[in-house]
Protein backbone atom coordinates (compact mmCIF):
# COMPACT_ATOMS: atom_id res chain seq x y z
CA UNK A 1 0.00 0.00 0.00
CA UNK A 2 2.98 1.83 1.14
CA UNK A 3 4.08 1.65 -2.29
CA UNK A 4 1.58 2.66 -4.27
CA UNK A 5 0.81 5.47 -2.39
CA UNK A 6 4.45 6.42 -2.85
CA UNK A 7 3.97 6.04 -6.73
CA UNK A 8 1.09 8.09 -6.76
CA UNK A 9 2.38 11.33 -5.17
CA UNK A 10 5.49 10.73 -7.78
CA UNK A 11 3.05 11.27 -10.43
CA UNK A 12 1.37 14.08 -9.10
CA UNK A 13 4.70 15.90 -8.55
CA UNK A 14 5.72 15.14 -12.22
CA UNK A 15 2.32 16.17 -13.53
CA UNK A 16 2.65 19.64 -11.78
CA UNK A 17 5.75 19.54 -12.89
CA UNK A 18 5.29 19.31 -16.69
CA UNK A 19 1.89 21.97 -16.47
CA UNK A 20 4.17 24.62 -15.05
CA UNK A 21 6.95 24.07 -17.02
CA UNK A 22 4.47 24.41 -19.95
CA UNK A 23 3.22 27.20 -18.68
CA UNK A 24 6.38 28.98 -18.40
CA UNK A 25 6.59 28.13 -22.29
CA UNK A 26 3.50 29.76 -23.17
CA UNK A 27 4.34 32.63 -20.95
CA UNK A 28 7.78 32.88 -22.93
CA UNK A 29 5.76 32.39 -25.74
CA UNK A 30 3.47 35.12 -25.61
CA UNK A 31 6.20 37.57 -24.16
CA UNK A 32 8.17 36.71 -27.31
CA UNK A 33 5.42 37.32 -29.59
CA UNK A 34 4.26 40.92 -27.89
CA UNK A 35 7.96 41.60 -28.54
CA UNK A 36 7.56 41.06 -32.30
CA UNK A 37 4.09 42.52 -32.51
CA UNK A 38 5.39 45.63 -30.72
CA UNK A 39 8.56 45.82 -33.66
CA UNK A 40 8.60 48.84 -35.80
CA UNK A 41 6.96 47.67 -38.86
CA UNK A 42 8.03 48.69 -42.61
CA UNK A 43 6.34 51.79 -44.25
CA UNK A 44 5.55 51.77 -48.07
CA UNK A 45 5.93 54.34 -50.03
CA UNK A 46 3.87 53.80 -53.62
CA UNK A 47 5.28 56.35 -56.01
CA UNK A 48 4.28 57.14 -59.79
CA UNK A 49 7.20 58.60 -62.08
CA UNK A 50 8.80 59.10 -65.32
CA UNK A 51 11.13 56.34 -66.65
CA UNK A 52 13.75 59.01 -67.03
CA UNK A 53 15.15 60.69 -65.00
CA UNK A 54 12.91 60.39 -62.48
CA UNK A 55 12.30 56.28 -61.61
CA UNK A 56 16.13 56.08 -62.06
CA UNK A 57 16.76 58.76 -59.32
CA UNK A 58 14.09 57.04 -56.91
CA UNK A 59 16.23 53.74 -57.62
CA UNK A 60 19.23 55.45 -56.07
CA UNK A 61 17.04 56.40 -53.75
CA UNK A 62 15.65 52.94 -52.11
CA UNK A 63 18.28 52.14 -49.74
CA UNK A 64 18.98 55.15 -48.14
CA UNK A 65 15.31 54.78 -47.27
CA UNK A 66 15.75 51.26 -46.15
CA UNK A 67 18.06 52.45 -43.18
CA UNK A 68 14.55 54.73 -42.47
CA UNK A 69 12.53 51.28 -42.72
CA UNK A 70 10.43 52.53 -45.69
CA UNK A 71 10.09 50.44 -48.69
CA UNK A 72 9.89 52.29 -52.00
CA UNK A 73 7.49 50.52 -54.53
CA UNK A 74 8.02 52.32 -57.82
CA UNK A 75 5.27 52.35 -60.86
CA UNK A 76 6.68 53.99 -64.54
CA UNK A 77 3.92 55.78 -66.39
CA UNK A 78 4.67 57.43 -69.47
CA UNK A 79 2.12 60.05 -69.18
CA UNK A 80 1.17 63.19 -66.84
CA UNK A 81 -2.22 62.76 -66.18
CA UNK A 82 -2.55 59.11 -65.02
CA UNK A 83 0.36 59.63 -62.24
CA UNK A 84 -1.78 62.06 -60.58
CA UNK A 85 -5.32 60.94 -60.90
CA UNK A 86 -3.90 57.67 -59.04
CA UNK A 87 -2.45 59.95 -56.53
CA UNK A 88 -5.96 61.85 -55.99
CA UNK A 89 -7.67 58.56 -55.49
CA UNK A 90 -5.07 57.37 -53.37
CA UNK A 91 -4.19 54.20 -55.38
CA UNK A 92 -0.29 55.58 -54.94
CA UNK A 93 0.90 58.36 -52.39
CA UNK A 94 3.44 60.44 -54.04
CA UNK A 95 4.02 61.49 -57.87
CA UNK A 96 7.32 62.35 -59.18
CA UNK A 97 7.39 63.72 -62.67
CA UNK A 98 5.62 67.36 -62.60
CA UNK A 99 6.31 70.58 -61.84
CA UNK A 100 4.36 72.88 -59.63
CA UNK A 101 2.89 74.55 -62.50
CA UNK A 102 1.08 71.83 -63.81
CA UNK A 103 0.10 70.72 -60.45
CA UNK A 104 -1.39 73.94 -60.08
CA UNK A 105 -3.21 73.90 -63.65
CA UNK A 106 -4.51 70.30 -63.16
CA UNK A 107 -6.00 71.16 -59.87
CA UNK A 108 -7.48 73.65 -60.90
CA UNK A 109 -8.66 71.93 -64.73
CA UNK A 110 -9.24 68.30 -63.27
CA UNK A 111 -10.65 69.37 -59.72
CA UNK A 112 -8.19 67.29 -57.65
CA UNK A 113 -6.27 68.39 -54.44
CA UNK A 114 -2.75 67.64 -55.01
CA UNK A 115 0.18 69.65 -52.84
CA UNK A 116 3.71 70.27 -53.62
CA UNK A 117 5.75 68.30 -51.00
CA UNK A 118 9.31 69.48 -51.96
CA UNK A 119 11.30 70.75 -55.17
CA UNK A 120 13.58 67.81 -55.96
CA UNK A 121 15.36 69.11 -59.63
CA UNK A 122 14.67 71.04 -62.89
CA UNK A 123 15.03 69.82 -66.34
CA UNK A 124 16.47 72.69 -69.04
CA UNK A 125 13.77 73.00 -71.91
CA UNK A 126 15.94 72.43 -75.40
CA UNK A 127 15.32 73.22 -78.84
CA UNK A 128 16.90 70.06 -80.74
CA UNK A 129 17.48 69.34 -84.38
CA UNK A 130 14.34 68.07 -86.24
CA UNK A 131 15.73 67.75 -90.26
CA UNK A 132 17.69 70.59 -89.39
CA UNK A 133 20.70 71.10 -87.14
CA UNK A 134 21.39 74.30 -86.91
CA UNK A 135 18.99 77.86 -86.13
CA UNK A 136 20.78 78.95 -88.99
CA UNK A 137 18.84 77.46 -91.58
CA UNK A 138 15.41 78.08 -90.49
CA UNK A 139 13.20 78.67 -94.05
CA UNK A 140 9.55 79.87 -94.30
CA UNK A 141 7.01 77.32 -93.40
CA UNK A 142 8.95 74.83 -91.27
CA UNK A 143 7.54 72.85 -88.77
CA UNK A 144 8.42 72.90 -85.20
CA UNK A 145 6.92 70.40 -82.57
CA UNK A 146 6.40 71.68 -78.85
CA UNK A 147 4.47 70.40 -76.14
CA UNK A 148 0.70 70.83 -75.92
CA UNK A 149 -0.12 71.20 -72.06
CA UNK A 150 -0.80 74.35 -70.86
CA UNK A 151 2.41 74.89 -69.09
CA UNK A 152 4.85 73.74 -71.20
CA UNK A 153 3.74 74.70 -73.97
CA UNK A 154 4.25 78.44 -72.61
CA UNK A 155 7.77 77.19 -71.74
CA UNK A 156 8.37 75.98 -75.05
CA UNK A 157 7.21 79.47 -76.54
CA UNK A 158 9.03 81.39 -74.22
CA UNK A 159 12.14 79.54 -75.48
CA UNK A 160 11.13 80.10 -79.38
CA UNK A 161 11.18 83.71 -78.31
CA UNK A 162 14.11 84.10 -76.63
CA UNK A 163 15.96 82.68 -79.96
CA UNK A 164 14.35 85.20 -81.67
CA UNK A 165 12.20 82.97 -83.65
CA UNK A 166 8.65 84.41 -82.73
CA UNK A 167 7.53 87.52 -80.41
CA UNK A 168 4.76 86.98 -78.16
CA UNK A 169 2.45 89.56 -76.77
CA UNK A 170 3.85 91.41 -73.26
CA UNK A 171 2.69 90.06 -70.16
CA UNK A 172 2.05 86.56 -72.11
CA UNK A 173 5.20 84.78 -69.81
CA UNK A 174 4.38 81.43 -68.02
CA UNK A 175 0.90 81.16 -69.16
CA UNK A 176 1.24 82.33 -73.09
CA UNK A 177 -0.17 80.18 -75.60
CA UNK A 178 -0.10 80.08 -79.64
CA UNK A 179 -2.82 82.63 -79.26
CA UNK A 180 -0.11 85.23 -77.79
CA UNK A 181 2.03 84.61 -80.87
CA UNK A 182 2.03 88.86 -81.69
CA UNK A 183 5.40 88.09 -84.58
CA UNK A 184 6.31 85.11 -86.88
CA UNK A 185 8.70 86.19 -89.41
CA UNK A 186 9.34 82.52 -91.13
CA UNK A 187 5.64 81.59 -91.00
CA UNK A 188 6.66 78.85 -88.55
CA UNK A 189 4.22 75.76 -88.12
CA UNK A 190 3.88 75.07 -84.39
CA UNK A 191 2.67 71.44 -84.28
CA UNK A 192 1.36 70.64 -80.77
CA UNK A 193 1.25 67.14 -79.62
CA UNK A 194 1.42 65.23 -76.38
CA UNK A 195 4.73 66.00 -74.66
CA UNK A 196 5.98 62.01 -74.84
CA UNK A 197 4.70 62.07 -78.75
CA UNK A 198 7.38 65.59 -79.77
CA UNK A 199 10.73 63.29 -79.53
CA UNK A 200 9.08 60.93 -82.16
CA UNK A 201 8.39 63.16 -85.07
CA UNK A 202 11.82 64.23 -85.22
CA UNK A 203 12.76 62.93 -89.06
CA UNK A 204 9.18 64.54 -89.83
CA UNK A 205 9.85 68.76 -88.60
CA UNK A 206 12.74 70.75 -88.86
CA UNK A 207 12.47 71.09 -84.54
CA UNK A 208 11.49 70.08 -81.62
CA UNK A 209 11.31 71.94 -78.33
CA UNK A 210 11.40 69.10 -75.66
CA UNK A 211 10.97 68.46 -72.04
CA UNK A 212 14.21 67.46 -70.29
CA UNK A 213 12.86 64.05 -69.23
CA UNK A 214 11.56 63.48 -72.91
CA UNK A 215 14.72 64.47 -74.50
CA UNK A 216 16.65 61.98 -71.77
CA UNK A 217 14.78 59.06 -73.00
CA UNK A 218 15.16 60.00 -76.64
CA UNK A 219 18.78 59.87 -76.11
CA UNK A 220 19.14 63.33 -76.11
CA UNK A 221 21.51 65.35 -74.06
CA UNK A 222 20.58 69.29 -73.09
CA UNK A 223 24.66 70.07 -72.96
CA UNK A 224 25.71 68.10 -76.43
CA UNK A 225 22.81 67.40 -78.83
CA UNK A 226 20.31 70.72 -77.95
CA UNK A 227 20.42 73.83 -80.38
CA UNK A 228 19.46 76.23 -77.62
CA UNK A 229 18.29 75.53 -74.01
CA UNK A 230 17.60 77.38 -71.03
CA UNK A 231 19.45 79.10 -68.73
CA UNK A 232 19.56 77.88 -65.31
CA UNK A 233 18.98 81.33 -64.06
CA UNK A 234 16.45 82.13 -66.20
CA UNK A 235 12.56 82.29 -64.29
CA UNK A 236 11.52 79.06 -66.39
CA UNK A 237 14.14 76.91 -65.11
CA UNK A 238 13.40 77.80 -61.74
CA UNK A 239 9.44 78.02 -61.93
CA UNK A 240 9.34 74.36 -63.57
CA UNK A 241 11.11 72.75 -60.56
CA UNK A 242 9.89 69.25 -60.55
CA UNK A 243 8.34 67.78 -57.06
CA UNK A 244 6.95 65.38 -55.33
CA UNK A 245 3.16 65.74 -55.49
CA UNK A 246 0.48 63.89 -52.91
CA UNK A 247 -2.90 64.41 -51.89
CA UNK A 248 -3.59 67.67 -49.64
CA UNK A 249 -2.77 66.94 -46.16
CA UNK A 250 -0.11 63.98 -46.95
CA UNK A 251 2.39 67.14 -47.07
CA UNK A 252 3.94 66.25 -43.69
CA UNK A 253 3.50 62.91 -43.35
CA UNK A 254 7.48 61.63 -41.89
CA UNK A 255 7.80 58.65 -44.48
CA UNK A 256 7.03 61.49 -47.57
CA UNK A 257 9.48 63.70 -45.88
CA UNK A 258 12.13 61.28 -45.37
CA UNK A 259 11.69 60.73 -49.27
CA UNK A 260 11.69 64.76 -49.82
CA UNK A 261 14.65 64.12 -47.55
CA UNK A 262 16.87 61.10 -49.25
CA UNK A 263 16.20 62.94 -52.77
CA UNK A 264 17.70 66.16 -51.67
CA UNK A 265 20.66 64.84 -50.24
CA UNK A 266 24.50 65.10 -51.45
CA UNK A 267 24.66 61.59 -52.75
CA UNK A 268 21.39 62.15 -54.55
CA UNK A 269 22.80 65.19 -55.94
CA UNK A 270 26.38 63.60 -56.89
CA UNK A 271 24.14 61.13 -59.18
CA UNK A 272 22.04 63.45 -60.87
CA UNK A 273 25.32 66.15 -62.20
CA UNK A 274 27.07 63.04 -62.63
CA UNK A 275 24.92 61.01 -64.94
CA UNK A 276 22.78 63.75 -66.28
CA UNK A 277 25.33 65.81 -67.21
CA UNK A 278 23.50 69.32 -67.16
CA UNK A 279 19.56 68.06 -68.49
CA UNK A 280 19.18 67.45 -65.04
CA UNK A 281 20.01 70.27 -62.22
CA UNK A 282 19.41 69.29 -58.58
CA UNK A 283 17.29 72.00 -56.71
CA UNK A 284 18.56 73.89 -53.85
Amino acid sequence: MKKKVLALVVTVVLVFASLTGCGKDDANASSNTGSNTGAKEEKVIKIAASATPHAEVLEQVKPILEKQGIKLEITVFDDYVLPMTTVESGELDANYAVHVPYLESFNAEQGTHLANAGGIHYEPFGIYPGTKSSLDDVADGDVIAIPNDTTNEARALLLLQDNGLITLKDGAGLTATINDITSNPKNLKLQELEAAQVPRVRSEVAYVVLNGNYALEAGLSVGKDSIAYESSTSTAAKTYVNIIAVKEGNENKEEIQELVKALKSDEIKKFINEKYDGAVVPFE
